[in-house]
């Protein structure tokens, strides 16, 4: 996203005039999830001023600091667990945009993970997992995307140290133990990997804020 994002964190930057991460506060105070656990590392600073205490968005924010360099996904995660208590939770990635309902918020027993696959993008043609009957493989017939958008265990990360460490391959192994569902997320999704698709995503939110209709 360079050079957007050489002087601003990722989440921060606008689509149809709002910070992304604004949108997911959005979604989630809808589903009624009010503690939301936002890991912070490059311009933690502009994040930070942002947030406050969560309350203008409805919710209460607790901050994980990644530190200078941020820790993947995986460690990033691994490093909020104390602040995300022992049930499952829902993780965003902070680059991506989805309109989904967050209102589910639970695992089947035994489950360690349920990840929201989507249509592979043409930059992720080859897909990540397969999807069967609600089951996700490694392999299969038909790979998909993960969307960045998941419920987790905290018994994910058995074993794992704090550090620098990707998620893939605790989702991988998960998934080899049959312990990972997920589905097919049927509404827009969009990877905000780049500056044209951000100019595409908010071209997109623009156009449904003129089709809604005006309130009398």
């Amino acid at each position: 996203m360079r050079p957007l994002t050489d002087a601003m964190p990722k989440p921060l930057l606008k689509a149809a005039g709002r910070p992304l991460i604004d949108y997911h506060l959005a979604a989630l105070a809808k589903a009624d999830i009010r503690h939301v656990v936002i890991n912070v590392a490059w311009q933690k600073a502009q994040l930070l001023q942002h947030l406050g205490d969560g309350s203008a968005f409805g919710l209460q924010c607790d901050i994980s600091d990644e530190g200078d360099a941020a820790l993947e996904t995986g460690g990033g995660i691994f490093r909020a667990l104390p602040k995300l208590g022992e049930h499952p939770f829902w993780v965003i990635n902070g680059d991506v945009y989805a309109e989904f309902d967050f209102a589910q918020q639970s695992l089947a027993p035994g489950r360690l993970a349920h990840l929201l696959m989507v249509r592979n993008p043409a930059h992720n043609s080859t897909g990540d997992f397969a999807l069967q009957a609600g089951e996700i493989a490694n392999q299969g017939a038909e790979m998909l995307t993960y969307s960045g958008l998941a419920i987790l265990h905290p018994d994910l990360f058995s074993g794992c140290e704090d550090g620098v460490f990707p998620l893939a391959p605790l989702l991988r192994r998960a998934a080899d133990e049959g312990r990972v569902s997920g589905e097919l997320l049927e509404g827009y999704w969009c990877d905000v990997g780049t500056p044209e698709r951000l100019a595409a995503l908010s071209e997109r939110l623009k156009n449904q804020a003129l089709d809604r209709p005006k309130s009398s």
